[in-house]
């Protein structure tokens, strides 16, 4: 996702600072942004001039360090407390003051990644939705810390890079993910429990409910250890049995069928993208 905020940030305008850990995920992040935007451009959705001109905004450092000079901070490191605490440490000691922090997670509280900080009154919640230069939602979440100013330029940031925020609360899950999550688990609950085979519960939300995705091709999607790990903090927090990760998605995150990055989850993948569901009976 960090690939993808980088590139909305640079065709809305900005001087962009993409960082990775060592030179070899530096460049595979350009390769995907450079992939992406050639997509773009075949679809008639950018220009070449504006991809060119994005590209030259794009800067790829494995240095903390080329982040000192930025206004604004969007981390999407692991989706682990302590991992991102550990990194706004570190921010808070190179960025200038009147750089704003933003956390991209999906679930973990703001305002205990901002206590690791400084600057509990820059720090905010801005939740992107993959992928992100197709998705336009973003979540801005303010804290009991967060000041008014901050807020407005996170908002503001949104808008300047074609996306359209809504405010919510620093509450697990906000908005999308209090309301998604419980539904992901209930489709791997009845497919568990024998409701129906994994193609016909997705065909059924989507002919049914009008989803484009149906809910277990949208599990493999974000990732079955993602989900896990989101579904474990929500179950944390709220104590619902409709935030329990299910046995199954236990099962198959230990075995490590992770979904479409792993290649196989609840549907097979090969170089066309999905295949074919997983027999229902190596599952059950």
């Amino acid at each position: 996702m960090g690939s993808g905020i980088a590139q909305v940030a640079a065709l809305g305008g900005c001087d962009t600072v993409l960082r990775e850990l060592d030179e070899g995920l530096c460049a595979e992040a350009r390769a995907r942004v450079e992939q992406s935007l050639s997509k773009s451009v075949e679809k008639g959705k950018v220009t070449p001039e504006a991809r060119d001109a994005a590209l030259a905004r794009l800067t790829f450092s494995p240095s903390l360090e080329a982040l000192g000079g930025c206004d604004l901070v969007i981390e999407a490191v692991v989706e682990s407390l302590d991992a991102k605490r550990e990194l706004w440490r570190s921010l808070d000691a190179i960025a200038p003051s009147h750089c704003v922090f933003a956390s991209n997670t999906s679930s973990l509280s703001i305002v205990e990644q901002a206590a690791a900080t400084k600057r509990g009154d820059r720090f905010v919640g801005m939740h992107f939705f993959n992928p992100v230069p197709q998705m336009r939602l973003v979540e801005v979440v303010r804290t009991v810390t967060t000041s008014d100013e901050t807020f407005a330029r996170a908002t503001g940031f949104a808008r300047r890079i074609g996306k359209e925020p809504i405010e919510a609360r620093d509450t697990p899950g906000f908005v999308v993910n209090l309301l998604l999550v419980p539904y992901m688990l209930d489709a791997i609950r009845a497919f568990e429990g024998g409701v129906a085979s994994i193609g016909d519960i997705d065909v059924g939300m989507q002919l049914g409910a009008g989803h484009p995705m149906g809910p277990l091709a949208l599990c493999d999607y974000v990732g079955l250890d993602t989900l896990q790990r989101v579904a474990e903090i929500m179950w944390e927090a709220y104590r619902e049995p409709r935030h329990a990760p299910p046995p199954l998605l236990r099962r198959m995150v230990a075995a490590g069928m992770l979904g479409k990055k792993s290649g196989r989850g609840f549907y097979a993948y090969g170089a066309s993208g999905a295949e074919a569901p997983v027999p229902n009976e190596k599952l059950r």
